[in-house]
């Protein structure tokens, strides 16, 4: 009687190896630094005027499409809003051409869904918690 060679187990493309998890989770983080900063910047990264376009007629009717004055952006706010989007771009690249979705076949774009939802892939949200919320001062009340 001779041992029959084992098996190997079918390619999961759903078990994303930890690295692709990771580099993932950097991208993820990356992009919602970049988001919050450009959050805070004004809307032209030039000067530029500021405008209000005439109220529209036809289907949006009623819209009216306005921009205030811009000032620009400095030269720090240039240098990270740039530094940010390189790192995006590198973070980025690490995840779509990680080896793993060569053997995905058709599941590529599925199994790419499913690694946005894994929890270990989510950024951590840093949470902005007030000092007192509401709730504590009618808590303070009922009790005082």
């Amino acid at each position: 009687m001779t041992d029959s060679p084992a098996e190997a187990p079918a390619f999961d493309p759903f078990a994303f190896p930890p690295a692709l998890v990771a580099a993932q989770r950097e991208a993820a983080e990356v992009e919602a630094e970049l988001r919050r900063f450009q959050a805070t910047l004004p809307w032209s990264r030039e000067p530029q005027d500021g405008w209000e376009a005439p109220e529209q007629v036809g289907g949006m009717s009623g819209y009216r499409s306005s921009r205030p004055p811009s000032p620009g952006w400095t030269d720090e706010q240039k240098a990270e809003y740039d530094r940010l989007w390189e790192l995006r771009r590198k973070t980025t690249l690490a995840v779509y051409a990680h080896e793993h979705w060569k053997a995905c076949g058709a599941k590529a774009v599925e199994a790419r869904q499913a690694l946005k939802r894994v929890p270990e892939a989510q950024p951590v949200v840093k949470a902005e918690i007030p000092d007192r919320v509401q709730e504590d001062a009618a808590l303070e009340l009922a009790a005082g």
